[in-house]
């Protein structure tokens, strides 16, 4: 027994529900969209900010239990992360935002790292921690992380991620029939990959992005964004420049050009010095937040 392959147009069916799931992700894409009410931008995004915040909650303990558990609230060092976060936010143009923000210490004391969540939670590890030197670079990697949120980076990548696998669920059975099934499965895998590449690409504008926003969170918090020079040279102690990856294939941009693009953005911002009423957070609380006291 034989079965018609072909539409009643002359189109393989295969490629007519290939153009119909590829229209239906575009749709899902472009009717997903709102005004960021900080930037003013329109986006697309597949989350509401009410479901980011519970997005985040949710996703918060299994985030930090992946990287050692989180450090008691109580504990000295967590409570300071959760004052210099709340000073950054709650003094700069990131309070616009609809999130609720809070700052976590997770224990891990060898990964380098920070991240942050949809809907205001964002994370520092005590390996990175341990090696900021005064307050205003903690003011400054906890604004870059806010900068994602407020961004909606988050919910940007979601929405990314569901059309590029509608797409690539249109690429499988566009290049798959009952007899060449093994070259759809190849097809779809190939452009599963350059999604993939495509996510790297904006993740890396993401970044960008974020540290603008953390250089301006901070400056308005009143901290020297100059530190934000010195979080970009410990960043690159602990990236080395052999055996990189080219920069095209990672998500960051390699700290040296970062710290470039910082400077930049300080010479352009403050064309006549940063004024001396930005202070560098060296002398607040510096035993309890740096060296991990208490």
């Amino acid at each position: 027994m034989t079965y018609n392959t072909y539409s009643s147009r002359g189109i393989p069916w295969h490629y007519v529900g290939a153009i119909v799931i590829a229209i239906f992700g575009f749709i899902m894409y472009a009717t997903h969209t709102s005004v960021n009410p900080v930037t003013g931008q329109r986006q697309h995004v597949a989350l509401t900010p009410p479901q980011e915040v519970q997005l985040g909650l949710q996703s918060a303990p299994r985030m930090a239990g992946e990287m050692g558990g989180e450090i008691d609230p109580a504990d000295p060092r967590a409570r300071e992360v959760q004052r210099v976060g709340e000073r950054v936010v709650e003094n700069s143009s990131a309070s616009k935002s609809p999130y609720r923000f809070q700052f976590h210490l997770l224990r891990d004391p060898q990964t380098v790292n920070a991240f942050a969540l949809p809907g205001g939670q964002v994370f520092i590890t005590l390996g990175l921690l341990d090696r900021l030197g005064n307050e205003a670079e903690l003011a400054g990697v906890l604004g870059h992380e806010s900068g994602h949120v407020v961004g909606r980076h988050g919910s940007e990548q979601i929405a990314k991620t569901q059309l590029m696998n509608e797409l690539v669920m249109a690429v499988g059975v566009a290049a798959s029939n009952n007899n060449n099934a093994g070259r759809g499965y190849s097809a779809a895998m190939i452009a599963n990959v350059v999604s993939q590449m495509k996510g790297l690409q904006y993740s890396r504008q993401d970044e960008s992005q974020a540290d603008q926003f953390g250089l301006q969170f901070m400056s308005e918090a009143g901290y020297d964004p100059r530190a934000m020079e010195e979080v970009m040279k410990i960043l690159e102690k602990v990236t080395p420049a052999t055996g990189r990856q080219p920069e095209f294939m990672v998500t960051h941009p390699y700290p040296e050009h970062r710290l470039a693009d910082i400077q930049k953005w300080i010479g352009q911002h403050f064309p006549n010095g940063v004024p001396a009423i930005l202070n560098d957070g060296a002398a607040l609380r510096r035993g309890v937040a740096i060296s991990g006291a208490g």
